[in-house]
């Protein structure tokens, strides 16, 4: 009987606690959707599984040492961990390498916003010099039509196309597999009513997360990944050097303007910010509170915002994310190429 009143009072306790937290500090977040589906890139079994094998092929990089699945690590929620990932011989870019997971949600691709979906994302690492390095789309279709196995992979998953392994297609195809990619979380249930989903130390980071002004940001589907903000909103942020969006926009209004990155699985994709310089989640809070916000933080805050950031940490999906059997090289297969 004793057992039964602690457990009722706990149960009570957590109602009392879900309770506290309004409807109006929940209306900014949105639970991720089952699916990521694109009309125009809609999505059939054979694309997708095509799309997965491509995501794992090497001998879509020009030492055939590299593949998306190199700097995206499926079983690490799609990340290196790395600040910036390692590419050609042994070179890196200047930028941290985001999750793949829900990427297809973000309103745009890259830290500056510079492809509009995840298939355009997929056709630039691959040409990238510092990265997977091939010369040209030519070559990568031509390495992908000299393995039959893809010929008749490509004819199936782009069906009544008279020439189907197409640069275009390979990113197609790469794009169906990562929009399967969707991480649903505990927060995903308490935003769907269930008020037990979260313990208490997690409602009140929530709480304190909106009240500090994070959500003005990181709101929306993704906690992030719906906007363009300057690093250095109210103060300037120290050592700042990559000019961020206005590179490529040319707008030297954008200077220092990053895409908000998405927070789902933030406990799982150290190191952070565009540079990957941020090595903890407690050093990045402090920082976004500090640079953008003006706000100093009391420890207890940052580990009660932190313990609420944990709990977007979703389930992986594991059918997925296993290496497919690729299809064997033949004679007319590039050989790999370590030349610049």
């Amino acid at each position: 009987m004793y057992f039964k009143v602690l457990i009722a009072v706990g149960l009570l306790g957590l109602c009392t606690l879900a309770a506290e937290v309004p409807a109006s500090k929940l209306r900014v977040f949105k639970p991720l959707p089952a699916a990521m589906d694109s009309a125009t890139n809609p999505p059939t079994q054979a694309k997708i599984e095509l799309g997965r094998m491509l995501y794992f092929e090497n001998r879509l990089s020009k030492s055939q040492k590299f593949s998306c699945n190199s700097c995206h690590l499926l079983d690490k929620y799609g990340v290196d961990n790395q600040a910036t990932s390692e590419g050609h011989k042994g070179q890196h870019g200047d930028r941290n390498s985001p999750s793949v997971f829900n990427a297809a949600l973000h309103m745009a691709q890259f830290w500056d916003g510079r492809a509009a979906d995840v298939e355009a994302q997929a056709k630039g690492p691959v040409l990238n010099p510092v990265e997977m390095a091939m010369p040209n789309e030519a070559t990568v279709v031509k390495t992908l039509k000299s393995m039959p196995e893809y010929m008749a992979l490509f004819a199936k998953a782009f069906p009544g196309e008279k020439d189907p392994v197409t640069y275009d297609n390979m990113a197609k195809a790469i794009g169906a597999f990562e929009r399967k990619l969707v991480t649903p979380s505990r927060w995903d249930k308490f935003l769907a009513g269930d008020k037990t989903a979260l313990t208490e130390q997690e409602q009140a980071g929530l709480l304190k997360f909106v009240d500090s002004g994070c959500a003005g940001c990181h709101s929306g589907t993704l906690i992030g990944g719906n906007s363009y903000q300057k690093l250095g909103a109210v103060q300037p942020y120290p050592g700042l050097k990559d000019e961020g969006r206005s590179k490529i926009s040319k707008n030297a209004g954008e200077k220092f303007y990053f895409k908000v990155p998405s927070l789902r699985n933030i406990d799982k994709t150290a190191p952070y910010y565009h540079d990957g310089s941020v090595k903890t989640l407690d050093d990045a809070i402090n920082r976004m509170a500090e640079f953008q916000l003006g706000r100093k933080l009391a420890p207890a805050e940052v580990g009660s915002i932190a313990a609420w950031l944990r709990s977007l940490t979703g389930d992986v999906p594991a059918s997925l994310i296993t290496k497919p059997k690729l299809p064997a090289s033949t004679p007319q297969t590039p050989k790999p190429d370590l030349t610049d």
